[in-house]
């Protein structure tokens, strides 16, 4: 950024590109570990306040942590072997990636309230901006970008 001051430029040195927050954890699938990436990215959201000054009201932060909580139980149940959560978040949003051992791109279901499970693509693709399913060498990521403001 730069200041004028009566018509003098004056560099700030505020003008450097800032690096989104970024954290990664890696689970075995034991039990406990979709309520450990939970409160992984609960902390995060926390770092997030501080480090990025971030505005995260209860909606946002909820939303974070369900779309941490389907994309982990999704990698818990269909893949075999461990998974990896990656969070990158500014003061804007919070990109949740999930990455699992499986090739099998994960189906979204058309709405259909009489369906018992089967719902987590269906919650997410709602609170999330993006979505996005791609394959990587060692299975797949699942990308979703949650928005922290209305």
């Amino acid at each position: 950024m730069i200041d004028h001051l009566d018509g003098a430029v004056i560099p700030t040195g505020f003008d450097v590109p800032v690096e989104p927050l970024r954290r990664a954890a890696h689970y075995t699938g034991e039990p406990g570990c979709i309520a450990e990436a939970r409160s992984f990215a609960s902390l995060f959201l926390q770092q997030l306040r501080t480090e990025w000054c971030a505005t995260i009201g209860r909606p946002a932060d909820g939303a974070v942590l369900l779309v941490v909580s389907e994309l982990v139980t999704n990698a818990d149940r269909h893949s075999q072997g461990p998974y990896i959560l990656e969070l990158e978040g500014t003061d804007k949003s919070v990109t949740v990636s999930v990455y699992d051992s499986s090739a099998a791109v994960p189906k979204r279901f058309p709405r259909d309230p009489e369906r018992i499970g089967r719902h987590g693509l269906e919650i997410v693709h709602a609170l999330a901006d993006e979505l996005v399913v791609e394959r990587v060498p060692v299975g797949k990521r699942v990308r979703a970008v949650v928005p922290l403001t209305d």
